[in-house]
């Protein structure tokens, strides 16, 4: 493996149920992370208690703020300013890991480049049912298991093929830009940090793809692997979305865009 240090930022809200799941997929990893630090929006106690259950298997840290709405791109800034790692990976607490996400991200890892991971979307059913062993054992991330547990396939299950040459190929036609997305991106902490991290005026809606565009402002480029690094979505509902703050997003985004932004002066100073 190359010679960087490797960490996982994971953003999380009152679902403590839905991040155990995920919690479980990184203490089976291929390759172990460095540090794993949960961005953590302003949960409640039962979310602190479990992730001071998993200190004993997994170099986790906890970065939380008080609850006052959707405040994730500043949790996030939370983050990056205690992260150590050279190479970090970006995840949500509803995406459970498939054995080699970390190991598929450092394979790709370039300087000069950020990675746009895919994820595989499971109905509430399965993602109610999934168990700690179905995820270590790593029967979850499988076609068989998974259509014995109901799910009805399309072209979107030749994600979980797990075959190299499949993942290249998909990864080389899909008309899908490789943008920053929040469930499955990496980038080289340097990168993040001259940028200033996240802009922390925006709320949900493409808070995430911002970022990812300020960086394509600086000369950063993307390469898809979407195909290659899976996680699995588990589903949920969503109610902070904002139909004003959706629009306030629009407009942020058109801005970084128009006026080749690169630094945001709201993000970390």
């Amino acid at each position: 493996m190359k010679n960087f240090t490797v960490g996982v930022i994971i953003s999380t809200y009152n679902n403590p149920r839905w991040l155990e799941k995920t919690l479980w997929s990184y203490e089976r990893q291929t390759v172990a992370p460095s540090e794993i630090i949960v961005a953590d929006d302003g949960s409640r106690e039962e979310t602190r208690l479990l992730i001071d259950s998993f200190r004993a298997t997994l170099p986790i840290k906890h970065v939380w703020h008080e609850d006052d709405g959707f405040r994730k791109t500043k949790i996030l800034n939370d983050a990056l300013r205690v992260a150590t790692a050279d190479y970090l990976i970006f995840t949500d607490q509803d995406c459970v890991a498939r054995p080699d996400f970390i190991e598929t991200h450092i394979r790709h890892a370039r300087r000069g480049y950020i990675l746009s991971g895919g994820y595989f979307k499971l109905p509430m059913s399965i993602s109610e049912q999934i168990t700690r062993e179905d995820i270590t054992e790593g029967r979850a991330f499988t076609l068989p298991w998974l259509k014995e547990q109901g799910l009805k396939c399309s072209i979107k299950c030749l994600k979980l093929v797990n075959r190299p040459w499949v993942a290249a190929l998909m990864n080389f036609i899909t008309p899908t830009k490789a943008t920053w997305n929040g469930m499955n991106s990496s980038g080289w902490r340097s990168d993040i940090l001259a940028v200033a991290g996240f802009d922390e005026r925006m709320q949900y809606g493409g808070e995430d793809r911002e970022m990812g565009e300020r960086l394509f402002n600086m000369g950063i480029r993307s390469k898809q692997i979407r195909y290659s690094a899976i996680v699995l979505h588990l589903d949920h509902k969503r109610p902070y979305v904002n139909k004003e703050a959706l629009e306030r997003n629009k407009a942020i985004r058109r801005e970084t865009k128009r006026g080749r932004v690169v630094v945001t002066p709201y993000g970390i100073k």
